[in-house]
């Protein structure tokens, strides 16, 4: 409840601060242009193709491997331009999460159709 109290009140500053902002058009830019602009921006967009197609591929890889993809490149969609550490990165952060999420809460994360059968067991 306080959370969602804090959302709340939060969002209602948001919005009467956006209502008192003048709107300012960018040149040969319609109202319709900037609103598009200003609610999907590109970045926010690739984002979402993401946790789509993230979602659409655990079934099939398995948690481990769309894990990985997702970290990797949500790590560029989102501005990140040093590969090899992204790669590092999201290795560390997916081992982490694997080890907490299969020995302190013991969840059974998904192996995936496509590789289930060629994971080594304690991965399964």
């Amino acid at each position: 409840m306080l959370c969602a109290s804090a959302m709340l009140v939060s969002g209602l500053m948001s919005l009467r601060q956006s209502v008192k902002t003048p709107l300012v058009l960018e040149v040969n830019e319609g109202v319709i242009g900037q609103f598009v602009r200003k609610l999907a921006p590109v970045t926010l967009v690739l984002f979402t193709l993401l946790i789509v197609a993230y979602m659409l591929l655990l079934e099939v890889l398995g948690f481990v491997v769309s894990s990985y993809l997702f970290l990797l490149l949500s790590m560029q969609v989102l501005g990140s331009k040093r590969l090899m550490l992204n790669v590092l990165v999201s290795a560390m952060v997916l081992a982490a999460i694997f080890i907490v999420f299969q020995t302190a809460f013991s969840v059974v994360l998904p192996a995936g159709s496509l590789l289930g059968s060629y994971l080594p067991e304690f991965l399964k």
